[in-house]
């Protein structure tokens, strides 16, 4: 599976776009073979298990050009670096504690010459900038996740749902999820493959919680 797959489902792609995103693939290979960002099988499904699956969340909310995105626990840069390839003119932070991680996002944004990408070696806790969105990839149960991000969402709004998190989740979420407001959207309603089955993205306005 390559670029051809992400053309499938996004086939508005610019020929930069495509560029990028087909970039993706051996410079991953090259990062994973000395940092493992990556598990080793998941490499050969990098498109479909890495990228498409952080544009789930694109399916779910097209950020408008100014748009500011905290991506937390960003590992080797998913959801953020598919969804600023995606995205050119909305601005995408992936924090992660661990520096190697952070090494990796860098040097693959800086190789597809990605210019809306801020990367920060830290805690999701200690950043202090606003953001109008906050994404994730599963990092920790969501009320703990909740918790670290108070304070944390510009007031204004511009997109066409309210400022929030959209959170990429798999498997049975109501025990995790009781209690709170949420809209939950199946990827396989956009994906074909077997993989997106129990795939979710949780979508929280900020509202709900307090932020």
């Amino acid at each position: 599976m390559s670029v051809e797959l992400i053309q499938k489902y996004f086939p508005s792609l610019t020929e930069n776009q495509i560029d990028q995103f087909a970039k993706l693939e051996e410079l991953y290979k090259e990062w994973n073979e000395k940092i493992n960002v990556i598990s080793r099988k998941d490499m050969d499904s990098l498109y479909e298990k890495h990228i498409l699956h952080s544009l789930g969340i694109a399916k779910v909310m097209a950020f408008v050009p100014q748009t500011k995105v905290l991506d937390i626990g960003t590992g080797g840069g998913f959801p953020g670096i598919p969804l600023a390839i995606l995205f050119p003119e909305v601005h995408f932070t992936l924090v992660d504690s661990i520096g190697k991680k952070i090494t990796v996002v860098k040097e693959v944004s800086e190789g597809i010459g990605l210019k809306n990408i801020t990367a920060i070696h830290g805690r999701a806790e200690e950043v202090k900038a606003k953001f109008h969105f906050i994404v994730s990839r599963a990092v920790t149960q969501m009320p703990v996740f909740l918790r670290w991000l108070r304070g944390k969402f510009e007031k204004e709004q511009f997109n066409r749902k309210h400022n929030g998190v959209l959170y990429l989740k798999g498997g049975d979420l109501s025990e995790e999820l009781a209690g709170l407001k949420v809209e939950i959207f199946n990827l396989q309603k956009y994906f074909e493959a077997e993989f997106f089955e129990t795939k979710k993205v949780v979508y929280i306005s900020k509202g709900n919680f307090n932020s």
